[in-house]
C-alpha cells in the first residue's frame, strides 16, 4: 500500500474519531440506527425546512410507501436537552421509528437557554404548529389529525401546548385537530424550581405556575399517554403521576406507563431499532396514538 493511501486513511480515521468526539449522543444513536436499518422504507421528505419568524427550521419524514393520494396522520415530536441544548437532528432515530408506522413526523428545532427564556420556546413550538397545519398536506400529511408528542423538556412543550390552549391560539392554530397526545419522561409538575435547568429556564417568567402543566389540567384535554420510568433520576416518575390524577379528577381520557428498571434517556433510546428490546415504549406510543387519531 502506497505512503498516500495511507495518508488518506489515516485522514479519514481522525475525521471518524473527530465526529465521535464531538457528536451527541442521540445523534450517534441516529447514525447507528440508521446504519443497522431502523426506519427502513422512511424517507426524509422535508429537511431544513423554515417556520415562524426566529430562523428555525424543521424536518419532516414519511414512510416511502406513503402518497399524497392518501393524507397520513402528524405526529410533531419536540427533542429533549433540559432547555439547553439538542436538535432535531439527533433525533432522527425517533422520527424514523413513528414514520416507519404509518406517521407523517416533523421534528423541529427550537430557541435554548440562555439565549432565551419561558416562553420562547414554549411559543417556537406553538409556530411549528402553525406551520404543519399550513404546509403538511403537501408531504402527504392530514392536518385534520395531529398528535404530539416529546421527550423530557420536549415532552414539557407537547404537553403544555396541549393543556394550555393560550400558545397556539395566539399563534393562529386551530385545536381541534389536535387528537392526542404522548408524553415521554416529561416535567411536568415541578414548581417550586431547585435545579438549575429548570431555574435558568423559568424563574424569571412573572407567573411562575403558569409554566406548569400540572396546572392546566381539564376536561377537554386531548388524550394523553404519559410514559414514565422507575429508574428516572431527571425527571422523576412523580411528573407523570401528578398530571394523571389531576387529569383523572377531571375526566380527561389518560393513560399512565411507568417502565420498570429504566431510567431517564433509554425511554427515548428504546424508540430506536437499536434499543427497542428495552421496552415496548414505541408499540405503546403507537397503539395509543391510532386509537385516538
Amino acid at each position: 500500500m502506497s505512503r498516500y493511501m495511507w495518508i488518506g486513511i489515516l485522514l479519514i480515521l481522525l475525521a471518524i474519531a473527530g465526529y465521535l468526539a464531538t457528536a451527541s449522543p442521540p445523534a450517534l444513536l441516529s447514525k447507528y440506527d440508521a446504519v443497522i436499518g431502523g426506519g427502513r422504507e422512511v424517507a426524509l421528505v422535508g429537511e431544513n425546512v423554515g417556520f415562524g419568524d426566529k430562523g428555525l427550521t424543521l424536518d419532516i419524514w414519511r414512510s416511502n410507501a406513503a402518497s399524497n393520494a392518501s393524507k397520513k396522520p402528524v405526529l410533531i415530536f419536540w427533542h429533549g436537552g433540559g432547555w439547553v441544548k439538542g436538535s432535531r437532528r439527533d433525533y432522527a432515530f425517533a422520527a424514523r421509528a413513528f414514520a416507519q408506522q404509518g406517521f407523517v413526523v416533523v421534528v423541529p428545532d427550537y430557541r435554548k437557554v440562555p439565549d432565551v427564556h419561558f416562553p420562547d420556546f414554549i411559543d417556537d413550538g406553538a409556530q411549528a404548529v402553525r406551520w404543519v397545519q399550513d404546509n403538511i398536506a403537501q408531504y402527504g400529511g392530514d392536518r385534520s389529525r395531529l398528535a404530539f408528542s416529546g421527550h423530557s423538556a420536549g415532552a414539557h412543550t407537547a404537553v403544555l401546548l396541549a393543556l394550555d390552549p393560550r400558545w397556539l391560539i395566539a399563534a393562529g392554530v386551530d385545536m381541534v385537530p389536535i387528537k392526542a397526545v404522548v408524553g415521554l419522561s416529561g416535567p411536568y409538575d415541578f414548581y417550586p424550581f431547585d435545579k438549575k435547568r429548570s431555574i435558568d429556564a423559568m424563574s424569571r417568567y412573572p407567573q411562575p405556575k403558569r409554566t406548569q402543566p400540572v396546572n392546566f389540567a381539564s376536561t377537554d384535554a386531548p388524550p394523553m399517554l404519559l410514559i414514565t420510568s422507575s429508574e428516572d433520576s431527571t425527571v422523576r416518575p412523580r411528573n407523570a403521576i401528578s398530571l394523571t390524577a389531576k387529569l383523572e379528577e377531571v375526566d380527561a381520557t389518560v393513560e399512565m406507563i411507568n417502565y420498570d428498571g429504566l431510567d431517564h434517556e433509554e425511554v427515548v433510546m428504546a424508540l430506536s431499532k437499536a434499543f427497542r428490546s428495552k421496552g415496548s415504549i414505541l408499540d405503546d406510543s403507537v397503539t395509543f396514538l391510532n386509537k385516538h387519531m
